[in-house]
């Protein structure tokens, strides 16, 4: 079987693997996001010291990034807030350094491609991923191909309607404020109650209005898309009873308006944890590979 490089290049942590698949992983390796040199450095070394021989190596990135071949700046993660990664050209580095083909996309549509293949959305050709962590990101498919566009979706910076007498927390984005990511990644729960969301407790009130957030989120989507399966990953969703609430709230939002069963007595089944885990990222760069390994 083709051995396959896989980088789930996220904000927070680099995720490196070698495999070709869920069970099929031949080693991994986890380390913290610093500055681009170190890490990437850091990178080309795991994938050096690999016994296998690969074919090509997908990355799967946080962003924005530059998705289009023709631009200077293909291949770069381009205005993202996270200091000193601005205009980074990841692919150019690790594509020159490894001597590899080089797969390249966002992590959210990575992870979308990888529930696609092996997980949660075997059935599904119109769906959406999201991830509810350090920031918010949405990728998915339409029609059993993933979005693109003039870009790539930027799902966690559509506005949301904020009650400021209810809610007076202004929100954390640096472009946006008070965005979907601003008002409801992980450090916008640190920030609007002093501490990180796993040390609240499970009855809390920020799980309500969280809640609520991820649901006015969700409401767009489902009905821009028309999505058949919304898959939610993340640290946030580790929180116990929270999809009970978000199940909850997007019928409340909804009013049903959309009549269909999913909505209805399947929402159990609609709104779902991705099913491969902690490793759907890095099993997206593995699949991002593999399509440009045939």
């Amino acid at each position: 079987m083709t051995s396959l490089g896989g980088i789930e290049a996220g904000g927070t942590k680099f995720v490196c693997a070698v495999g070709s698949g869920p069970g099929h992983i031949e080693s991994i390796e986890t380390f913290p996001t610093t500055n681009p040199a170190q890490t990437l450095d850091r990178t080309v070394d795991f994938f050096k010291k690999s016994s296998s021989s690969m074919d090509a190596i997908g990355i799967a990135s946080f962003g924005p990034i530059d998705l289009h071949k023709s631009s200077r700046a293909y291949g770069r993660i381009t205005t993202t807030p996270k200091p000193g990664w601005q205009n980074v050209d990841i692919v150019g580095r690790i594509g020159s350094a490894l001597g590899l083909p080089v797969a390249f996309d966002t992590d959210v549509n990575g992870a979308a491609l990888a529930e696609h293949r092996w997980g949660a959305a075997q059935h599904d050709d119109t769906f959406v991923y999201l991830t509810i962590g350090t920031g918010i990101g949405g990728g998915g498919m339409v029609g059993g191909k993933l979005i693109h566009g003039m870009l790539h979706p930027e799902m966690g910076h559509m506005p949301l309607p904020r009650d400021p007498e209810l809610d007076p927390f202004p929100g954390i984005c640096p472009y946006h404020g008070d965005c979907f990511e601003g008002l409801a990644a992980g450090p916008a729960i640190e920030a609007r109650w002093g501490m990180r969301g796993e040390q609240l407790g499970q009855n809390h009130p920020a799980w309500e209005l969280e809640a609520h957030y991820l649901a006015l989120g969700l409401m767009n989507i489902i009905t821009i898309l028309s999505p058949s399966k919304l898959i939610l990953g993340g640290g946030v969703m580790q929180q116990p009873n929270l999809f009970v609430l978000l199940r909850q709230e997007v019928q409340l939002l909804l009013n049903e308006y959309i009549q269909v069963p999913q909505l209805f007595e399947g929402m159990d089944e609609y709104i779902v944890p991705p099913a491969l885990g902690n490793q759907t990222g890095v099993l997206g760069a593995i699949a991002l590979a593999q399509d440009i390994s045939h």
